[in-house]
């Protein structure tokens, strides 16, 4: 007989992914084992494994649960007229995520390689889509641009290149918050350097 689901399962197995996110960018997916995730989540092995069927789903759950937000963030914003509002609006939305979601990250960038080829496309995929609608907003920004997709591209790259790694030294209890920081990238990446 299949056992049922309970009322909470859900949040449950949300939890368990929030867990597991902060033990893989902690020890890395490979450091840390199933025993070690349910005794971080308070639960027996045989219980996780109601919630998910292997460590593999776990670390899926929380790449695509990022890359999701993240491409959710992006569709926050797309309806503003302005390309500069919007590439503002998307880093603020970006910095936000990043600031809240640091484990989950880390393990989307230091464990992709450890997903399987047709799980690890889709993640890709998805991060894909997030780099075309930053590219889409510097070819209305950059007219001489429109034609000429690999330096865009380059751009673009060099866009994410500026906030992907701040969860590696960034302290929103620092000298400055995630606001600050996201208007200095905006103002960085349309502007240049302040006089």
């Amino acid at each position: 007989m299949a056992r049922t689901q309970a009322a909470d399962y859900d949040d449950r197995r949300e939890a368990i992914v929030e867990i597991a996110a902060r033990l893989y960018g902690e020890t890395g997916f490979l450091g840390s084992s199933i025993a070690d995730l349910a005794r971080a989540s308070g639960i027996s092995k045989s219980l996780l494994y109601h919630y998910f069927s292997s460590k593999e789903d776990i670390l899926f759950e929380i790449m695509i649960g990022h890359v999701e937000a993240l491409r959710a963030a992006a569709d926050d914003v797309s309806g503003l007229p302005d390309s500069a509002d919007r590439l503002k609006a998307l880093t603020h939305g970006f910095m936000k995520l990043y600031a809240n979601a640091s484990d989950r990250h880390k393990v989307l960038i230091n464990d992709l390689g450890k997903l399987p080829i047709e799980r690890r496309s889709a993640i890709i995929e998805a991060e894909r889509r997030l780099l075309d609608i930053v590219d889409k907003i510097i070819a209305e920004r950059a007219s001489t641009l429109r034609e000429n997709k690999g330096k865009r591209r380059a751009l673009t790259m060099l866009y994410f290149g500026m906030i992907n790694w701040t969860h590696t030294w960034f302290d929103p209890t620092g000298p400055i918050n995630g606001d600050e920081l996201a208007d200095m990238v905006v103002d960085l990446f349309l502007k240049g350097l302040p006089n």
